[in-house]
């Protein structure tokens, strides 16, 4: 199997996927005027209003062509088990049926991206390690 897309690209990817699945939603307290006082050690990772991430992802997945948006789609479907590694013409021909946008949302509604993304370069002996932030 070879990409189109970057194997970079991909793991910028995984990357904002991370960042965006450690969000959590705020937790309002009425008692707390300021969110920056709070005691709470996870309050870093409240940041329900931030979609700067989320921005992103749509951006970079937004500037890909056609036949890379099937190829990302069809390693998250390998990663997380719709398809088996042999599968991987049959995926890519079923996210080739998609439209762009489908495809989009189809990776921005996945709550596990990052770790779909991650085990579909492991199928086929591929990874992120030594690019970017990733180890």
């Amino acid at each position: 199997m070879e990409l189109s897309v970057s194997l970079e690209t991909i793991c910028r990817l995984i990357i904002r996927a991370r960042e965006l699945e450690a969000q959590v939603p705020a937790i309002e307290n009425d008692e707390e005027d300021d969110p920056s006082d709070s005691d709470d050690q996870f309050a870093v990772l409240e940041d329900e209003a931030n979609t700067g991430i989320e921005e992103e992802i749509q951006a970079l997945l937004e500037d890909l062509g056609e036949d890379q948006l099937a190829e990302i789609l069809s390693l998250a479907w390998v990663g997380r088990g719709t398809f088996d590694a042999t599968e991987w013409d049959d995926a890519l021909e079923e996210a080739g049926d998609e439209n762009a946008q489908s495809m989009i949302d189809q990776l921005l509604d996945m709550p596990t991206l990052a770790a779909n993304l991650d085990a579909g370069l492991t199928a086929f002996d591929l990874s992120c390690e030594g690019i970017g932030q990733i180890d």
